[in-house]
């Protein structure tokens, strides 16, 4: 694998450089030379939250990592230092197109350069073994070939920028319960072919400059320790010569961590390396060697992203700027999918440009929109794939924005969210520190009520030793007139003043959490109700006090104010929405889980949509059938009403510009452009694969190679919507089909009014089989477009992989020759042509 040192032009083409790569390598040794024991050892154990020391004299800057994959958080986690919000991966999964997550990432490569990043804690490539999985929304698909496809085009796009990844969470992290004990216990097989198989694809294609190693175990042995599956298989097998750093926390022991092959113990100082590594090597418990290894590839991933002096970084001039907002635009109405659509209901528009003028109405005369998240979008997933942006357009601003004046009507409905959230709307708010004897130490802006002050993330003039409390002050005008709940989200001494009332002056301790996210930032607790006026500013104060006792396991200050507006009768909010939408030539329902629902720290315990979300849209289907159906979640919910009504659009979490992009494909601005990356059932009792919770410590991935597709087809069971399926505005018709053991080719033409985009899908189904395999797999898809009537020709490439299975007894890939069906279709159960294939 080599690096080429040069200038990325606008197409990220780099021109290369005389042998860079062993400029780059000269400088890494002489600067290893360079350094003592202690000094290495204090290297591999960073220097803070998100930072690897500066080492001056050896021309050794800083190297600072961050949060993704959405965004660029930077070394701090606030609201008041904004960053681009992209959709979530399971919307730009839903893309089916690498050269969009490739753009996504020299987006994201931008950002990083802005806010002095040099590594962006990303992609992450676990699959969907579960939909209860909490971080399903932050990985892409259940499919090991897709994920490994859309993340290399993403780990491209971030390194044409000169901005390193690292590619998570290695291995088998594809659920949150326990996740920093559980064992998970996976053979041979489905470890290699699934999920191994997408870190493989991206090592291969990409040359990731890092990875990720995971908290749990893989067969007993945790992942940080797992010399197996990091030493032999990942940078022996598989070439790797990039930075292995732990997830943060995850390192445990010293020499099992070095030995295994472990670079970076994050975050630092206070790891199992540094001071700790250093005695152990004077001890003979550690051999220098492997000291000198980890260093070696952390110079060599300074020198990649040109912090190290002498060595010519990998990219010396960036690709063209990228316009953030367009594009995160762009990906939402990509990700868009339209798995239902009667009658033609959409698009609401469709006279506009590119379309022919429909039957009456052509364009809507009046909308009603309806439900909480149509009017306070959630555009992201909890946890730390969160970021800030600057703004957020919500669908009732986009379709504000894009339909005439007095076409659009808005009503609640139903709220999803049942608990109180950071204050927000309405707040405006700042923090003062103090110390022990009250004296203020600092103040700072406050653009939400969440204080998350992590590492040396802190105001001017604080510091972690001399803080003793800290104060959210400010005012607050509410929206609506009523009882507000007010109340507390972390741990220690609150004290609670709103209006010149004392709601609570108390403590919280520690409940039955064992994950640090969900004690910190997990539930909320209500702590009184304030009587207010619509319009009448009234001031507020939240007075934390620092308990040691409950320190969290890094330093950090983490707690919020938390509100709750006054809460109108549910069967009197779904009336008037169903009163409207009668009213209405057309209606629109928003429907979402929360951050209680998909997040970092812990998983689903059902697929059902939270509150009277299913009442609301049922009610309002009643008063309308034109009744279309927009689902604001990151990944699988239940929709009983799906055959009730017209239309429903997926819209996972859409990042900061969904709303504009909801309102382009409602209105036939744009194709909804999505494919199913997932299979979405009915109902949770319908899935084959569910389990996330350990017994007895251990999570056994007993079904083997059937998850996703594969295991709905061995169950012989029906989803509500398949793998790959996704209705556009157009349609297709397959005209031909050749396939050869490296490819197939397709011909095929836009049959429809308007132009469109279609992705096409190759699986092969084996006509017998001499080891047990799915029914059919993914062996390759591209994308493309074409006007009213335009015919087009795509080539699809056939990995070898896609013919080959890991044989456990022979401990390596084999061909199974025999005959296939090459299948070329629109989604996994819409098939249009096929071919037999012999090997």
């Amino acid at each position: 694998m080599r690096d080429t040192a040069g200038t990325a032009d606008a197409a990220g083409t780099v021109e290369t450089a005389a042998d860079p790569d062993t400029t780059r390598e000269r400088v890494v040794e002489a600067a290893l030379a360079a350094l003592d024991l202690d000094t290495k050892a204090r290297l591999l154990a960073g220097r803070d939250m998100w930072s690897l020391p500066a080492l001056p004299a050896i021309g050794l800057a800083s190297l600072v990592l961050s949060d993704g994959p959405v965004g660029v958080r930077g070394v701090r986690w606030s609201a008041d230092d904004p960053s681009v919000a992209l959709p979530s991966p399971t919307a730009l999964a839903a893309s089916w197109d690498p050269g969009l997550a490739r753009r996504a990432g020299r987006l994201l490569a931008q950002e990083a350069r802005r806010k002095g990043v040099h590594v962006l804690l990303a992609p992450t490539v676990n699959l969907h073994r579960s939909p209860l999985g909490g971080r399903h929304f932050e990985a892409y698909s259940e499919d090991p070939y897709l994920t490994g496809a859309l993340a290399t085009g993403y780990v491209q796009g971030v390194q044409d920028g000169g901005v390193g990844t690292t590619v998570k969470h290695f291995v088998a992290n594809d659920a949150e319960t326990d996740r920093f004990t559980v064992d998970n216990r996976v053979a041979d097989r489905p470890l290699r072919e699934l999920y191994l198989a997408p870190f493989e694809a991206v090592v291969a294609n990409a040359h990731p400059w890092g990875i990720m190693t995971a908290y749990n175990q893989v067969n007993g042995t945790t992942m940080t320790e797992h010399r197996h599956l990091v030493h032999d298989v990942l940078r022996g097998e598989w070439g790797f010569d990039g930075v292995n750093v732990s997830d943060w926390m995850a390192a445990r022991s010293t020499r099992a961590a070095i030995d295994a092959g472990l670079d970076l113990a994050m975050p630092g100082p206070q790891t199992v390396y540094g001071p700790a590594l250093a005695a152990a090597v004077r001890a003979g418990e550690v051999d220098e060697a492997a000291v000198d290894t980890a260093v070696r590839n952390v110079l060599r991933l300074a020198a990649r992203v040109g912090a190290l002096d002498g060595a010519p970084p990998v990219v010396t001039t960036p690709p063209a700027p990228v316009d953030g907002a367009a594009l995160a635009r762009e990906i939402a109405h990509r990700g868009v999918v339209l798995v239902r659509n009667e009658g033609g209901l959409l698009p609401l528009a469709p006279d506009r440009p590119g379309g022919t003028p429909a039957p009456a109405p052509a364009t809507p005369a009046t909308v009603a929109l309806s439900g909480a998240a149509a009017r306070d979008a959630r555009v992201l997933g909890g946890g730390s794939a969160q970021v800030f942006p600057d703004h957020v357009v919500s669908p009732l601003d986009g379709l504000a924005a894009a339909l005439p004046d007095g076409a659009l009507t808005f009503s609640l409905g139903a709220d999803p969210n049942d608990e109180l959230a950071a204050a927000d709307r309405g707040f405006t708010l700042r923090t003062v520190c103090r110390d022990a004897s009250g004296a203020v130490l600092g103040e700072a802006g406050l653009p939400t009520g969440q204080v998350q002050w992590i590492g040396d993330d802190l105001p001017a003039g604080v510091t972690h030793d001399t803080l003793a409390s800290v104060e959210i002050t400010g005012t607050f005008t509410p929206r609506e007139s009523g009882a507000h709940s007010f109340g507390t989200r972390g741990l220690g001494g609150f004290v609670l003043t709103v209006d010149g009332h004392i709601l609570f002056d108390g403590a919280q301790g520690l409940g039955p959490e064992t994950d640090p996210f969900e004690a910190f930032f997990g539930a909320p607790t209500a702590r009184g109700t304030a009587e207010l006026t619509a319009g009448r500013t009234v001031g507020v104060s939240l007075r934390h006090t620092l308990d040691p006792e409950l320190a969290t396991p890094l330093p950090a200050v983490a707690f919020s104010l938390v509100h709750l507006p006054p809460r109108r009768d549910p069967d009197e909010l779904i009336a008037e929405a169903a009163e409207a939408a009668r009213r209405a030539d057309t209606a629109v329902v928003v429907v979402a889980t929360t951050e209680r629902v998909e997040s970092e720290g812990f998983d689903r315990t059902g697929l059902a949509l939270p509150g009277r979300q299913d009442d609301l849209v049922r009610a309002v289907a009643a008063a309308n059938p034109r009744t279309v159906v927009v689902v604001n979640a990151g990944s699988p919910v239940e929709m009983p009403w799906r055959d009730e009504v017209a239309a429903i659009l997926l819209a996972w979490f859409p990042g900061q510009e969904g709303g504009a992009a909801l309102a382009d494909v409602l209105t036939g601005a744009a194709e909804p452009g999505g494919r199913l990356p997932t299979t979405w059932p009915a109902a949770l009792a319908d899935a084959p694969v569910t389990e996330v919770t350990p017994v007895d410590g251990v999570l056994d991935y007993r079904e083997g190679v059937f998850i996703g597709y594969r295991a709905w087809d061995r169950a012989g069971a029906v989803p509500a919507y398949p793998f790959g399926h996704g209705l556009g505005y157009t349609t297709w018709s397959y005209d031909s089909l050749v396939a050869t053991p490296d490819s197939a080719v397709v011909r095929l033409t836009n049959t429809g009014t308007r132009p469109g985009r279609e992705v096409v899908q190759i699986y092969l189904v084996p006509a017998h089989d001499p080891v047990e395999r799915p029914a059919r797999w993914l062996a390759g898809f591209a994308s493309v477009a074409a006007g009213p009537g335009e015919t087009v020709e795509v080539t699809v490439e056939l990995p070898r992989r896609a013919f080959e299975v890991w044989d456990e007894k022979a401990g390596g890939w084999t061909r199974v020759d025999g005959t296939y069906r090459v299948v070329a279709a629109h989604s996994l159960d819409d098939t249009r042509l096929g071919v037999t294939l012999d090997l």
